[in-house]
């Protein structure tokens, strides 16, 4: 957390009082800390107390009139290397969830450009209400971080969850998180993502129904944790948006091909998520073919060039490579084969049976299967999270 820029949003709730001691500990850990309270806030811990813990005027309103100073929502949020907001009140998750900005706490969160956190705090039926979960998934699958609430004693005199998880966990959790961002530091990674067309002629294709969505989120996770991602995208509606990912667009199965192999040999692992063709048009016509009046089209397949068998054959002692299998029958024992067969260190196998999981979808679940055979299964997650968990897996490998 050394040298760090955080923003520290406070809340209307009591656990306001906590939060004195979650800056005085990121103070103490070299993190330099702004505060941002809603009105609200103010009637729990005074401006006063976290100016002085955290050595930094306090932001309650737009515009200061004692000093004359214009609060910036859209400096704050560039500022800024993460933003935490505890206690994080149902009413703010529910504005944040649903774009409402009536503060500087809640403007700045939509202006920022840096991961943000949450920490839940509220009495234990609001925190399970339908709303307030509803809100929170939400939250998460837009990639806010969410330090989760606790059991406990509550100040309502009731027990059960919905307690601001205690400040060294807060702090931990972000430390955490910087720690994990230069996990891949000084890393080159190749990731393949999305489908391949493969020409039949200038108006028509033979491809699939793979969105890229998964392969992007890898390349995105990849690249706040330091590393240099080569992302080899076949054609998608998808763009990069972190400045250390360096696409390169393809189309065919043979364009991938090419651009795998001549990239692998640099990098220190290669996640192959795209989803290539096996086959293509033997022939491919230069102008379009008319429908005919009688009889049926017959189109001739060749096998393409099988990328993740071929860079198996490269791998050289220390990189990894990482296979993709979607499977609808005989899942685990198909990937376990493939995983072999391919010469990865491991394979991440989604089965179309899963429900709101593979092509399309926003989310995904997972089974990771080593060389070994060994398996670690995952809930169905935003692919966002399921990203880190890959990442998470391979880190430990490298």
């Amino acid at each position: 957390m050394k040298g760090k820029r955080i923003i520290v949003g406070i809340t209307g709730g009591i656990a306001a009082y906590k939060v004195a001691t979650v800056v005085r500990e990121m103070k103490r850990r070299g993190a330099e800390v702004r505060v941002v309270m809603t009105p609200m806030a103010k009637q729990f811990i005074t401006p006063l107390t976290m100016a002085t813990l955290s050595q930094n005027p306090i932001a309650v309103d737009f515009f200061d009139p004692e000093n004359g100073a214009w609060n910036s929502h859209v400096s704050l949020g560039l500022w800024a290397d993460a933003y935490l907001i505890a206690p994080a009140t149902a009413n703010t998750l529910g504005k944040m969830a649903n774009g409402i900005a009536d503060n500087l706490l809640l403007t700045t969160y939509l202006s920022a450009k840096c991961p943000v956190f949450v920490a839940p705090s509220m009495d234990l039926d609001m925190y399970a209400h339908e709303a307030t979960q509803n809100n929170i998934s939400l939250l998460k699958k837009r990639g806010v971080q969410v330090i989760d609430a606790e059991e406990g004693f509550l100040a309502s005199g009731l027990s059960g969850k919905g307690r601001m998880a205690e400040p060294e966990q807060i702090v931990n959790a972000m430390d955490e998180f910087f720690s994990k961002n230069e996990s891949l530091k000084g890393k080159r990674v190749l990731i393949t993502a999305g489908p391949t067309y493969e020409k039949i002629d200038p108006v028509r294709f033979i491809g699939n129904y793979s969105s890229g969505k998964m392969g992007y989120a890898i390349a995105e996770e990849c690249a706040k944790r330091g590393a240099e991602v080569i992302l080899v995208s076949g054609p998608v509606k998808l763009n990069p948006q972190h400045p250390n990912i360096r696409r390169v667009s393809v189309e065919s199965a043979q364009e991938m091909f090419e651009a795998s192999v001549a990239d692998f040999p640099t990098v220190d692992f290669a996640i192959l998520s795209a989803a290539v063709a096996d086959y293509t048009p033997e022939v491919k016509s230069d102008s379009k073919i008319k429908r005919e009046k009688t009889g049926a089209m017959q189109l001739n397949l060749s096998p393409t060039k099988d990328i993740a068998a071929h860079l198996g054959t490269l791998k050289k002692e220390g990189q990894l490579l990482i296979g993709f299998a979607l499977e609808t029958d005989n899942e685990f024992g198909n990937a376990t084969e493939k995983c072999k067969r391919k010469n990865f260190d491991f394979i991440v196998l989604n089965s179309l049976r899963d429900k709101n999981a593979g092509f399309q979808y926003d989310t995904n679940k997972i089974t990771i299967i080593d060389k070994f055979g060994t398996s670690t299964s995952y809930d169905l997650k935003p692919k966002s999270e399921v990203a880190k968990d890959i990442l998470d897996y391979a880190t430990q490998l490298l």
